[in-house]
């Protein structure tokens, strides 16, 4: 198995993995045009922040202090902001532990950037062991009392990027819950229950068989672009199992294990085919899944959920590991 970095966002480009007969393939969706990866490739991949998802009406409040945040439409700032960290060129050092090898990438972003208060120092780690287990840890301190929502937002096919769609994958989430959005993708309310509904993933479905069902939310969006709420991680930091995605034919699976509360699923509903990767197939939709281990949008308006504040004596940390096999 390979991966591959850009210090450009911080993205995972590529990971390369081998299928039960042995072919590799990229499973990443994924362009090698700087004018895509510019455009309208900017997230595949990429590290997402300040803040991931979506923070309604552009502002937080933060010890009574009001910040207004940039927008990106629609009633929100999305994905930390039109300038977020996806754009911005990392430094980047080569980095070891044990058997696992990968590269540290670092970002400093100013007091005031978006509209985020507090100078952010950021620190994201890939690292890769021989066994196809690759781990992203994230850390970063802050200047100021801020918010902070952190994830990758890689799109994955497990039967290779082109191939077609992943209505045929299976996927299991450990999560008994979700929540639900208003029109702007902003949760609107508590936790609704997956019991009976196509947002029930606690036994492997097909993606397919609960896109086709009959929902308001899932019409609302087109496909799921939804927060599952996770049952509870281990207090002590360990990451735990999130989710399984498995792909039937070629055999591959894919284990995601977090330390974050929540799982953002995106079948790429609204892909259009102005995308192309290296095997030159235009990517639309439900060609790929999202996976973004992250705290749950719109959080800073949402006091019963897991706060995402972090202050100048704290220090921020999260890990997510992408776990291969086949």
């Amino acid at each position: 198995m390979e991966v591959s970095v850009l210090t450009l966002g911080a993205t995972l480009h590529t990971a390369l993995v081998p299928d039960r007969t042995g072919a590799v393939a990229q499973v990443l969706l994924a362009s090698d045009e700087l004018g895509q990866i510019l455009g309208p490739a900017r997230h595949f991949g990429a590290t997402v922040g300040r803040y991931a998802n979506r923070i309604a009406d552009s502002r937080i409040t933060l010890d009574g202090h009001e910040h207004r945040l940039t927008p990106t439409g629609h009633g929100v700032t999305l994905h930390g902001g039109p300038d977020g960290f996806a754009d911005r060129l990392w430094a980047a050092e080569e980095v070891a532990d044990g058997e696992r090898a990968g590269v540290r990438l670092h970002l400093h972003s100013p007091d005031g950037d978006q509209g985020f208060p507090g100078a952010l120092d950021v620190w994201v780690s890939y690292l890769l062991d021989p066994a196809g287990e690759l781990s992203i840890e994230y850390r970063a301190v802050t200047t100021r009392p801020t918010v902070i929502n952190l994830t990758n937002h890689a799109y994955v096919n497990l039967a290779g990027e082109g191939s077609g769609d992943v209505l045929d994958h299976l996927l299991t989430l450990e999560a008994d819950a979700y929540t639900p959005v208003d029109e702007r993708q902003v949760p609107y309310g508590p936790y609704e229950s997956v019991a009976g509904t196509p947002f029930d993933f606690t036994t492997a479905r097909p993606i397919g068989g609960q896109l086709a069902q009959d929902h308001p939310q899932l019409k609302a969006a087109g496909g799921f672009d939804h927060n599952f709420v996770l049952r509870a991680r281990p207090q002590d930091g360990v990451a735990a199992r999130a989710a399984l995605l498995t792909d039937p034919v070629s055999g591959r699976t894919l284990e995601v294990l977090t330390t974050e509360p929540g799982l953002q699923v995106y079948t790429a509903n609204t892909f259009a085919g102005t995308v192309r990767g290296a095997a030159g197939v235009p990517y639309g939709p439900y060609a790929g899944i999202a996976l973004e281990t992250q705290h749950h949008p719109d959080s800073p308006h949402h006091p019963e959920y897991p706060s995402t504040e972090l202050r100048p004596d704290e220090e921020f940390r999260s890990r997510t590991v992408l776990r291969f096999s086949w």
